[in-house]
Order: structure tokens, then sequence, then C-alpha cells
């Protein structure tokens, strides 16, 4: 089981998890949807699309833009269309 660590608190887990560029793809079903906060970020990768950001938020304290999505991935990056990922300080083991 793979899980998502920030501030202390389980945010995401799954033994289902999709490895790219070294990270870790979460089913988005598998995120505690209370900590996730959308934000107006995005960027652009060449193969993958344009990737949407969440800020987390946990015990009143906010990560910011410290999830990403790609909610339209090109076809090269299929498999992580409906996934997210952590960065930022978000511990993943």
């Amino acid at each position: 089981m793979v899980k998502a660590v920030w501030n202390d608190t389980i945010i995401a887990e799954s033994d289902d998890t999709v490895v790219i560029e070294g990270n870790h793809y979460f089913p988005d079903f598998s995120i505690r949807p209370d900590v996730l906060k959308p934000s107006a970020t995005t960027t652009v990768c060449g193969w993958k699309g344009t990737a949407n950001y969440h800020s987390i938020v946990v015990d009143g304290k906010e990560n910011r833009d410290a999830a990403w999505y790609y909610p339209e991935p090109k076809a090269a990056a299929a498999e992580i269309k409906g996934r997210i990922a952590f960065w930022k300080g978000v511990q993943v083991s």
C-alpha cells in the first residue's frame, strides 16, 4: 500500500498507483476529498498535457499547489487520467 502523508496526516493511500518520472499518481477516489482545495495554477508538459493543481489543507495549514493532475492528458500519458500526484513536502512511501 502506497501512502501520501503531509502534516502528519495520511491524505491518500492505494495499492494501485502509476509511477511516471518518479511520481506516484494515485486514483482520485483514494485521496481524502476534504484535504484538497482547488487552485487556479496550471502548467504544461510537452508529452502529458496541461496540469491543474490543488492545494492541500490539513489542520488549518495549507500547502499551496502541492497536488497536480491532468484532466485531459495526451495519449502518451492516458494512464494518469483520473489520478493525482503530490510534491512540496508530501511524503510518498
